[in-house]
């Protein structure tokens, strides 16, 4: 069951990325400005590439939204990619501008090349590039943006941060890792907390395998490029004994209360009402200036990875995108729950 839906379009390097949101209430207030400031936070972060220095994300809306608030039609979203001036042929839609510059064939391990290249039968590895790419998080993250502007509405409020990078732990640790593994042509990935605050109780269900808040959750950051994996609560759960583990309850002034949220907001797959608290690990970025070893798609002789412009570390701009899935499934669950297609209504 989907009540917040949503599809994105685009390539990297193509003319631009879109989205179309599906099932927001009308009258909501839709913010542009907020939604160009989750796209600046995605940009940053220490260890970025030359990519962050051509592209500057805005967001124009195309669709259902006017004088600010939504009609409930659906809304459309666009990010103009800027780097497509210098891309128009390599990426035209017309046969008669076909050219293989820039077109690759030997795999980069760790991306979609190989497995991409396999299932949809191309042998310019090219194609396979342009919409792994994590540069379509961009659109994603605009997404996300209406999510929590739907969220707002109800005291609902999302934030991050990085816990560890490469063996460091603090800020000045996380900068000296990251120093290290450019210059030594390296990569680098680490773990990140999102926390979501104020949730009501009862959102997803335990009726059924696929509407878990959970597992809904862990689908959505799963998803999300480089995430290897995800943990809701205290990740520690293995090694602690029950009694130790389960938040107990307590009742103060007629509310339930807990001193403890080892669950991270979620029993039996529905929240609780304390806070949904979710870790997720990013592997180290595949691209390296210090390429791999790896095989041609075509000849299958050994050659070295193909590089590609790439970040060093984007652990804090994952972070971002991981807000920004969650939001999306939370703004679902509060659709699915409440109904309304007003925002009055929902409220």
């Amino acid at each position: 069951m989907e009540k917040f839906r949503f599809l994105t379009a685009g390539e990297s390097h193509g003319k631009c990325l879109t989205a179309i949101i599906e099932g927001l209430p009308a009258n909501l207030d839709i913010d542009v400005d907020f939604i160009n400031e989750e796209l600046k936070r995605r940009q940053g972060g220490y260890g970025r590439g030359g990519r962050m220095q051509i592209e500057s994300d805005t967001v124009e809306i195309m669709s259902g939204v006017r004088f600010g608030k939504t009609i409930g039609s659906p809304v459309t979203l666009v990010i103009k990619n800027r780097d497509f001036e210098n891309w128009q042929n390599i990426m035209s839609a017309n046969p008669k501008d076909i050219t293989s510059d820039k077109a690759f064939t030997t795999y980069r391990p760790g991306h979609a090349d190989y497995a991409g290249s396999v299932k949809y039968n191309q042998r310019d590895l090219r194609n396979i590039l342009e919409r792994s790419s994590a540069r379509k998080t961009a659109i994603e993250v605009a997404v996300g943006a209406v999510a929590k502007l739907l969220l707002k509405q109800f005291g609902i409020t999302a934030s991050s941060k990085v816990l560890q990078i490469g063996n460091g732990k603090t800020e000045e640790e996380f900068h000296a890792e990251i120093d290290r593994a450019k210059a030594a042509g390296d990569t680098l990935g680490g773990k990140i907390e999102v926390t979501f605050e104020n949730l009501p109780v009862g959102l997803g269900s335990y009726v059924h395998w696929d509407r878990t808040l959970d597992g809904r959750i862990a689908q959505a950051v799963m998803s999300v490029p480089a995430v290897k994996s995800v943990s809701i609560g205290n990740h520690h759960a293995y090694k602690m004994l029950g009694s130790e583990f389960h938040d107990e309850i307590f009742c103060e002034d007629g509310k339930i209360t807990r001193k403890t949220n080892n669950a991270g907001g979620i029993e039996g797959g529905m929240s609780n009402g304390e806070n949904i608290v979710v870790t997720a690990v990013m592997k180290p970025i595949p691209t390296l200036r210090k390429p791999l070893k790896s095989v041609d798609c075509i000849t299958k002789e050994p050659t070295e990875a193909h590089f590609e412009r790439s970040d060093t570390c984007a652990v804090e701009a994952c972070a971002v995108v991981v807000e920004s899935r969650i939001a999306c499934v939370l703004a679902n669950e509060i659709l699915l729950k409440y109904g309304g297609d007003s925002i009055e209504e929902l409220k």
